[in-house]
């Protein structure tokens, strides 16, 4: 191994030694990008400026800095990393309400926030939105959009064609009585107690964990069985199925002993598939109780503690949580976790855990909200009349908006075939009885990807940016977030009367998919013809 000495060098200098060192071209704006983000160390200042060649090597032998190389390598040069935000851990990115329930294809907050927010640097170089402008989000989802523009001084409007979705957004930005709510949550999980005190489950489930405790604890250690697998010591796959044949006849002697009953007795909707019998009578009996709250808003907080916490129930193996496969009703080897795992029993323990936090989340982003106006609309964007619906839920809101027009868009149009979003909240739709609006997604999952498929998502994202263009000021700034892997966007901005002035392209670290690839999306920033 190569040993470096300590050495301050020029960017030039330093942009020949990196190519010298990486066999590939390092610019001097390569280089200076890592000073300016603070990736290496600045030393000097004005036209003196120096790295320690230490600095470089540390960053280029650092998982992120291998990681940039590498995804360079594979999406193009022209992939802005600083748009990775590869210095915010997971509490930075889903902080305060943005994690007040799971949504699968959402933005991070930081993403919206550089657009909207008055910085420029050296890839944003003007300022796009000011304190008291106006924000649509046509394809609203949980409402990032929304939060962050309150954050910043801005009113903003959401369109969505989920009804859930929409609940979710208006949660997330109302203000909310939370002592009351406070005092609602306390009786529910009062009343949840004594529903199960007749009941062997919670005693059943204590003693099944404490005994899967001790046998994980003896056949796989921690650290110890991590590392076999790793170095191919012990077939993963083999080991895990031979363990979980061994303790199988305990668990089944469990189940028999406390009569613990796992299906229910019919199949006809998402409810009856995916959750054990007991745990389907928790979750209708504080859905019962959940009617009897007589403040709406309140009543809308804990709708959305009790969706968070039946999708964490849902009787599915932990890899499987985010994409479904088969239902399981018996304890099984889990490779997230390197153990034997069991479904839930009840939901007792994920209903106070969900409740602590939303008040936390809730709480906390109190401190920060802005005296604006945010809202999401249930309605199809293609056809939506802004004003009118505006009008009819908040009038203050929509005189407003008639008087200044919107100032422009920052959204995330779904990807062509790649999610069914009401079908990811079918657990809500089944309880709560919203009406599904299935036919108004553009872009769906089961509708594939094929030639078809792309044409009718072309025509469905320029509708909705040719409906929402009537009520934007014709100075206005649209900027659509996409993987654009069919080169779709340009026949968009075409068939809408856009033209598109510019795009970022950025890659995409945190994935919940488990291809964990290389993989990049566009941020495309679009203005009136």
């Amino acid at each position: 191994m190569k040993l470096f000495k300590s050495e301050l060098l020029s960017i030039k200098e330093a942009s020949e030694w990196a190519s010298s060192y990486l066999n590939k071209d390092v610019t001097t704006s390569n280089i200076a990008y890592l000073v300016n983000y603070g990736r290496i160390k600045k030393i000097g200042q004005n036209g003196n400026i120096f790295v320690n060649k230490l600095d470089l090597i540390k960053y280029y032998e650092s998982f992120n800095g291998r990681r940039e190389i590498e995804w360079k390598e594979k999406l193009g040069a022209d992939l802005n990393w600083k748009l990775s935000f590869d210095n915010l851990k997971e509490a930075d990115t889903t902080k305060h309400v943005h994690r007040l329930h799971p949504y699968k294809g959402k933005f991070i907050p930081q993403l919206v926030e550089y657009f909207l927010d008055d910085h420029t640097d050296d890839f944003k170089k003007e300022i796009y939105f000011h304190r008291g402008d106006i924000l649509l989000d046509p394809f609203c989802g949980c409402g990032t959009a929304l939060v962050q523009a309150n954050e910043l001084g801005m009113h903003a409007i959401g369109i969505d064609v989920s009804a859930f979705n929409s609940l979710i957004s208006n949660v997330k930005i109302e203000k909310h009585n939370l002592s009351e709510l406070a005092s609602e949550i306390k009786k529910i999980t009062v009343a949840l107690k004594q529903f199960l005190a007749n009941s062997h489950t919670i005693e059943f489930e204590n003693l099944l964990i404490g005994k899967l405790n001790k046998f994980n604890s003896k056949y796989f250690p921690a650290q110890d069985y991590k590392y076999k697998v790793k170095h191919k010591e012990i077939n993963e796959d083999k080991y895990g199925e031979e363990k979980e044949k061994e303790f199988l006849p305990l668990y089944w002697n469990l189940i028999r002993q406390y009569e613990i009953k796992l299906k229910q007795e019919r199949l006809d909707s998402f409810l009856d598939k995916w959750y054990l019998k007991h745990v389907r009578d928790e979750i209708e009996f504080i859905f019962s109780e959940v009617k009897k709250i007589k403040n709406h808003d309140v009543k809308k907080v804990i709708s959305i503690i009790l969706s968070r916490t039946i999708r964490s129930c849902r009787a599915t193996t932990h890899a499987d949580l985010a994409t479904l496969k088969e239902p399981i009703t018996a304890i099984y080897y889990c490779s997230k976790h390197g153990k034997i795992c069991k479904p839930l029993f009840s939901i007792l323990k994920w209903w106070q855990t969900y409740s602590t936090d939303t008040i936390k989340r809730l709480s906390y982003f109190d401190k920060l909200r802005t005296q604006t106006f945010q809202i999401c609309l249930t309605a199809d964007s293609r056809t939506i009349n802004i004003f009118e619906q505006l009008e009819r839920k908040n009038p203050a809101f929509a005189n407003l908006v008639t008087k200044k027009k919107i100032n422009g868009i920052f959204s995330s149009p779904p990807y062509v075939g790649l999610i069914d979003y009401h079908e990811q909240h079918a657990y809500a739709y089944d309880l709560f009885g919203f009406k599904r609006n299935d036919e108004l997604e553009i872009g769906p999952l089961n509708k594939g990807q094929g030639k078809e498929s792309r044409e009718t998502y072309i025509t469905g994202i320029a509708d909705v940016l040719i409906n929402c263009k009537k009520f934007l000021s014709k100075d206005y700034n649209a900027f659509l977030v996409a993987n654009d892997k069919y080169n779709l966007y340009p026949s968009i901005a075409e068939k809408s009367g856009m033209k598109i002035v510019n795009q970022f392209k950025r890659p995409v670290l945190n994935r919940t998919e488990k291809d964990k690839g290389a993989y990049s999306e566009i941020i495309f920033h679009l203005k009136r013809k």
